[in-house]
């Protein structure tokens, strides 16, 4: 790198906001600019720029050479992505929904995520998988998941939601400079479309100079003393929307941004707990086998002692529905995360 990124812990003063989604690219296109190893590859990454706006503007700037449309052949394009990554290359390869990624897991898993391993470190993978993830614009069961804990379950890839723009930039930063695979997964109702709009909260300043974010260090995004709110993505805003209304109550409400699930930063959590001794988690994705239940045996195994009371809030275990009704209904709402806190602090 041509410069040294400073390694920013929370917002600095700006007068400039940003969405989600130009944060991202604005990041992209400085790694762009300083490392011309750096490319991007996807569905509609670059006439169209992206269908969740990942790639707006990067074509006029870096040309197909470095901005390139692929066939609709996952296994194809990610398997190239590996192999230009272990030949030095920096890679950005778009999987256009998360719940395509069956069609390719082969590369994803038994390539990019353990290539490095099984040459026994002869080579790494510097590569990153961008993936727009999350519903509740009543896309159905095959275009609404998030698998957060499908990819954090599976060693070999750091895996990367970001909540806000300024998340947003510091981590894509971090990723494209990482010399191991990075899963970037960024939800669709957290980039600013115009067509989907997005609640208070992503929007923010963001410097116009590059930083970093560190993998593994989680946000306290609202610090409080009754009950822990542990969440990422979307549900972020929407925990933080459920303590303002907990705060007219008198229940002071602590909420955790976890940023990142692999690394997954386990000491803010158990400090915070240790704090209120009341803890839930908050999830987009599905309750079996996932997120919600890592956390809270994690909480568990650290800070048993200071545990009162759990519970856990995501999404039941059926395919995401299509009807609006019945998606509101098992996606995890704002109301829900204000009911579930004031049964904890009974």
């Amino acid at each position: 790198m041509a410069t040294e990124s400073r390694d920013y812990t929370e917002a600095t003063e700006t007068d400039r906001e940003l969405t989600m989604s130009r944060a991202m690219v604005e990041a992209i296109a400085w790694e762009m600019r300083e490392n011309e190893e750096v490319f991007y590859m996807g569905e509609d990454v670059a006439d169209y720029g992206g269908i969740f706006s990942s790639t707006t503007g990067l074509l006029d700037e870096f040309g197909r050479d470095r901005v390139m449309d692929v066939p609709i052949s996952e296994t194809a394009y990610l398997g190239a992505a590996v192999g230009a990554a272990q030949a030095g290359m920096r890679p950005i390869a778009e999987l256009m929904f998360v719940d395509f990624f069956g069609v390719a897991m082969d590369q994803i898993y038994n390539n990019m995520a353990k290539n490095t391993y099984m040459s026994g470190g002869s080579f790494s993978v510097p590569m990153v998988l961008t993936t727009a993830v999350g519903g509740t614009y009543n896309d159905a069961g095959q275009h609404s998941q998030t698998l957060y804990g499908t990819f954090a379950h599976l060693p070999g890839m750091k895996v990367v939601v970001p909540s806000t723009a300024y998340d947003a930039k510091g981590l894509m930063h971090s990723a494209i400079r990482d010399d191991d695979p990075v899963v970037y997964m960024f939800h669709k109702r957290l980039m600013g479309l115009g067509w989907m709009p997005s609640p208070p909260g992503p929007k923010t300043g963001v410097p116009k100079e590059d930083y970093t974010i560190p993998f593994g260090e989680a946000d306290v995004k609202r610090p409080g003393d009754d009950v822990t709110v542990v969440t990422l993505g979307l549900h972020v805003h929407r925990a933080m929307e459920a303590a303002e209304q907990l705060d007219d109550d008198g229940i002071d409400a602590e909420v955790i941004d976890l940023r990142t699930l692999v690394p997954l930063d386990t000491e803010t959590v158990l400090d915070s707990v240790r704090k209120t001794g009341k803890l839930l988690v908050v999830d987009e994705d599905y309750q079996s086998f996932g997120v919600t239940g890592e956390i809270v045996a994690r909480a568990a195994e650290g800070a048993l002692d200071d545990l009162s009371a759990v519970k856990r809030l995501a999404i039941p275990d059926v395919p995401i529905p299509y009807a609006r009704s019945l998606e509101d209904e098992v996606n995890p709402g704002t109301d829900d995360i204000a009911a579930a806190v004031r049964e904890l602090h009974e």
